[in-house]
């Protein structure tokens, strides 16, 4: 039975793997054929790993909640274990990659690194990878039945990325400094 968790999660890892190579792929043959429009493709690259890495963020710790219920050892936290991985893994972690790099090109590109709100955002990003560390380590400790900590821990750590993408989104949007 672990056998096939791990098989499975290995086909798992390899579908999110091509995916992402398709994705890529497609990116730099569009943007092959309008360089012109590279800003805005670059931008639409970021806005949807933005968005896959934040769905993660916010999902991971709801998992950790139910997880911390379920009993050491059973079917249903072996589950959750391999939800928890495949989920930092296959999606997490390969947004944050790609939400950074386009990010820091954009930033760059369209702002030269200037300005109070963008110097704001990168140090709220820097913060949200902080979390993203953070939820690394607990996807590791549950995985070897270490966790230690509560669902409520859980359930309070759930606000923070929601809260860091609130303030990450007022700075791009309203730009108030």
């Amino acid at each position: 039975m672990a056998g096939d968790s791990k098989d499975s999660g290995a086909v798992a890892l390899r579908r999110a793997a091509i995916a992402l190579a398709i994705f890529v792929a497609l990116t730099l043959l569009l943007l092959a054929a309008a360089p012109d429009d590279l800003y805005l493709w670059i931008k639409a690259v970021h806005v949807i790993a933005v968005i896959a890495w934040m769905a993660g963020m916010l999902y991971l710790p709801r998992l950790f909640v139910y997880h911390v219920d379920s009993e050491r050892g059973s079917v249903q936290s072996e589950t959750f274990k391999v939800m928890e991985r495949r989920l930092y893994r296959g999606i997490i972690n390969p947004s944050m990659i790609i939400a950074w790099a386009a990010g820091l090109w954009l930033a760059w590109k369209g702002f030269g690194f200037m300005g109070g709100w963008l110097h704001a955002k990168i140090a709220l990003v820097v913060a949200m990878s902080g979390m993203h560390g953070y939820l690394g380590g607990a996807v590791r400790r549950f995985a070897e039945d270490r966790n230690q900590k509560p669902a409520r821990h859980w359930r309070i750590v759930n606000e923070v990325p929601t809260v860091l993408m609130i303030a990450i989104v007022i700075l791009v949007i309203v730009k108030p400094f």
